[in-house]
């Protein structure tokens, strides 16, 4: 078995007293793309802010290539080696691509970042000059991935990123990871509702509802997509 980059243990957390996690556990090896899916509110988002720190955890432990980082702050993490993508477009609107991208960059070459990029995402390069607020809605999720890439993330925690895009953008960014972790080793865990892309994407999967793990196996099981629109059935 290859080296674990994310362990999560009994894992409850959510806002307040409110738990929308209840003990969910979790393990992606290294150089894995892992597709969490489910429904809208059934804690996926809720999950990604628990790991990266932004929401307290009430009970369980992560771990991170085998290090406890339960305790840590979101900096903190980000400095250890975990890109955030968030769902929502959380850019420096007013700066541009290349000051939005410049801004992720460390312990590292820029131009070796830019390079990254370039062969990943080459529109991005024509747009530098552009202020991140004046891109499309494809083209800022786009740089979104793009800045924690220049990062050099070794695990990146992406929430719902082909919502809104074109069926030709969503195969390019899945070209796009399934190329870098092929490359570079890095680990994804990808929260997702589309079936299609999540398990075209990824190699192992898991369902959570309502807080839960219900379900969970490989992609290459030819019964996948159907058990996996089970639970998104009315």
């Amino acid at each position: 078995m290859s080296e674990l980059m994310l362990k999560v243990t009994g894992l409850t957390s959510g806002y307040g007293e409110a738990a929308v996690l209840n003990s969910v556990d979790l393990e992606i090896e290294s150089g894995q793309i892992f597709s969490l899916l489910g429904k809208n509110g059934m804690g996926k988002s809720t999950l990604l802010k628990s790991i990266m720190g932004f929401l307290p955890k009430m009970r369980g432990r992560v771990e991170f290539a085998g290090r406890d980082v339960s305790a840590m702050p979101p900096y903190r993490l980000a400095r250890a080696g975990i890109g955030y993508v968030p769902q929502e477009q959380a850019l420096f609107q007013d700066l541009t691509v290349e000051e939005n991208i410049r801004l992720c960059v460390r312990h590292r070459p820029i131009e070796e970042a830019f390079t990254e990029i370039g062969q990943a995402f080459p529109i991005l390069l024509e747009r530098l000059r552009q202020r991140a607020g004046t891109l499309s809605g494809g083209e800022q999720k786009m740089l979104l991935l793009a800045r924690s890439l220049a990062n050099g993330a070794r695990l990146l925690l992406i929430d719902e990123i082909s919502e809104g895009l074109q069926p030709s953008m969503i195969d390019r960014v899945s070209s796009v990871l399934t190329a870098l972790c092929g490359r570079t080793g890095t680990t994804v865990l990808l929260v997702e509702q589309n079936i299609a892309f999540a398990t075209q994407v990824a190699i192992r999967y898991a369902v959570l509802e309502r807080g839960e793990i219900v379900a969970r196996g490989e992609t290459k099981d030819p019964t996948t997509v159907e058990r996996i629109g089970g639970y998104f059935s009315v």
